[in-house]
């Protein structure tokens, strides 16, 4: 199993605000092909509420996090967003995820790949609890979240796994296989984005390690 070197900020929680949000992704995914500048951008987010939000303050949170996610990611995965399939959109915005959140990306290239290979059948909340742990093992400088912050990260990881499809609907969090898309695939492999195609491709058994 490959360890990632543990470093300042590789284990920060920034996926925990949202899940995929993958219709929202192709919105943010437009205005970035648009190229628009911040006024015309704060225009869409927070007067014309592109995003459907209830609030300015809701939508440019949102907003800004889906933002951050997609420029981890070339123009290339934007179009797969914007224009995609519901299977490509949502493989490309997690593909953008995990590059946006070495947290979740190492949960899916460490833990549940591992459980894929074993051919365990579910995924559990203490695999969760261990990662976090085994993380705290390696980067010490990695935050002493509270209980309450480590279930409200839990619940989104399994939440964005379930959009994803990798997991089953119900509480049963079954393991279920997901084909990563030709489009997705070579679009990360043009721009030479091994990690995320390894995070996302991690129920297949010829995906890359």
């Amino acid at each position: 199993m490959n360890q990632p070197a543990g470093h300042a900020g590789r284990y920060k929680a920034n996926f925990s605000k949202g899940g995929l949000m993958v219709p929202e992704s192709r919105v943010v995914a437009d205005l970035l092909l648009q190229g628009v500048d911040p006024g015309r951008w704060q225009q869409a987010i927070a007067v014309e509420n592109v995003l459907a939000k209830r609030s300015p303050s809701t939508a440019l949170t949102k907003a800004n996090l889906i933002r951050a996610r997609l420029r981890a990611m070339p123009a290339s995965l934007w179009t797969l967003i914007r224009d995609g399939s519901r299977s490509v959109a949502t493989q490309a915005t997690l593909a953008a995820t995990v590059s946006y959140s070495p947290l979740f990306g190492d949960f899916l290239d460490l833990v549940v790949r591992d459980l894929y290979r074993r051919f365990e059948p579910r995924l559990k909340r203490a695999h969760w609890d261990q990662y976090l742990a085994d993380c705290k093992t390696r980067d010490a400088q990695m935050p002493d979240w509270s209980e309450a912050t480590r279930t409200t990260l839990r619940t989104r990881a399994f939440g964005m796994l379930r959009e994803a499809g990798f997991l089953s609907a119900d509480r049963a969090c079954r393991l279920q296989t997901v084909m990563i898309e030709a489009e997705v695939k070579q679009a990360l492999r043009a721009a030479e984005r091994w990690y995320a195609l390894r995070c996302i491709g991690l129920s297949e058994r010829d995906a890359p390690r």
